[in-house]
């Protein structure tokens, strides 16, 4: 029994190793050399508990000269955004009703209603998550579904010119898996900046917003592409599957522009070809091919195994950048220790 308990423990060091080794990389990138301490529980933790509307209303009316804090009002305590749960829950629960009114009344008029809540429900409910995290305050709903909404066609437009452009493949072998995420990557990066650059924001939080809300709506109208070509099945694996793509991916990016451009300046050329920015952005790559590419080991594909991979290691980054946002809030703010 003792054996096997060391054993136990032995492997669940050997875990905590790896996690910090890679979390001690990733924050290299972004100018610090320690390991990011990843606290899954407790940045979620207000998603549990009972919050009237009050707090939802003053969420969603940031953003506006009135309502934007000066910096030494901006919290570095850690994060905990929770009304993303409850707009998860709302449009789960119209996707649910509409899926009844299609299974059992076997109304085809229910099917364009779950095409669009399906395809919604995650980037969108991601994309509020990024909202709150963005403890500046400094982007207003309006701004955030304008990015969502234009950034996300934009975006398609964009991946559409290089594919007219760049030879892509069939998307399953590894070159062709690494040409379409250089592809799709590329150009949403292409409006990321754009955006950042319109709103002249300059904060790694402002970033990983305007990142996540192009890749939210890219996401969005993708998956409802691909659901009129293929079918419902699609709409169903894609749906849960968002958690850990588009969405994430380019919140990854988003970050990488503000770490690369300079603090008040604009986004340019050379700010794509600096190093705090192409690790990012070749991450983002590597993430989306890993995602497409059809790998020769059977057991991957077994319960999805592969795109849990991709998906953690996605959000690995994620914590590591907002770990970075929240030291960036210290650093201008003058302090050493957390509110």
């Amino acid at each position: 029994m003792t054996q096997n308990l060391s054993e136990e423990q032995l492997k669940k060091k050997r875990r905590e190793n790896l996690l910090d080794d890679a979390t001690k990389e990733l924050n290299d990138w972004t100018g610090d050399d320690n390991a990011v301490e990843i606290h899954l529980f407790r940045m979620f933790s207000e998603v549990f508990k009972r919050h009237d509307k009050d707090e939802a209303d003053a969420l969603f009316i940031v953003g506006t000269k009135t309502t934007t804090p000066s910096l030494a009002e901006v919290s570095s305590a850690p994060v905990k955004p929770w009304v993303f749960s409850r707009v998860l829950a709302l449009l789960g629960l119209s996707f649910g009703l509409l899926t009844l009114l299609f299974l059992v009344f076997h109304s085809d008029k229910a099917v364009p209603g779950m095409v669009f809540i399906g395809s919604l429900a995650v980037p969108f409910s991601l994309a509020i998550m990024f909202f709150e995290i963005n403890v500046y305050k400094n982007i207003s709903v309006f701004q955030a579904t304008e990015v969502f909404l234009i950034g996300g066609i934009a975006s398609l437009i964009a991946t559409m010119v290089l594919y007219q452009l760049i030879p892509s493949g069939n998307g399953v072998d590894l070159m062709s898996a690494l040409a379409i995420g250089f592809i799709e990557e590329t150009a949403k990066s292409l409006i990321i900046g754009y955006f950042i650059n319109s709103f002249r924001v300059n904060y790694i939080f402002n970033g990983m917003l305007i990142g996540a809300c192009v890749g939210a709506g890219f996401a969005v109208f993708e998956t409802s592409g691909y659901t009129g070509e293929f079918g419902l099945v699609t709409l169903f694996v894609r749906s849960w599957q968002a958690i850990g793509t588009h969405t994430i991916w380019s919140a990854i990016i988003g970050a990488a522009i503000i770490l690369a451009k300079g603090r008040h300046k604009p986004v340019k050329g050379k700010t794509m070809v600096r190093p705090k920015f192409l690790r990012f952005y070749l991450l983002a790559i590597l993430l989306h091919a890993g995602w497409d590419w059809q790998a020769p080991v059977p057991y991957l594909a077994a319960f999805d195994i592969q795109k849990w991979l991709i998906i953690i290691a996605g959000w690995i980054a994620i914590f590591v950048l907002i770990d970075a946002g929240l030291r960036e809030v210290r650093t201008l703010q003058g302090q050493r220790i957390i509110n």
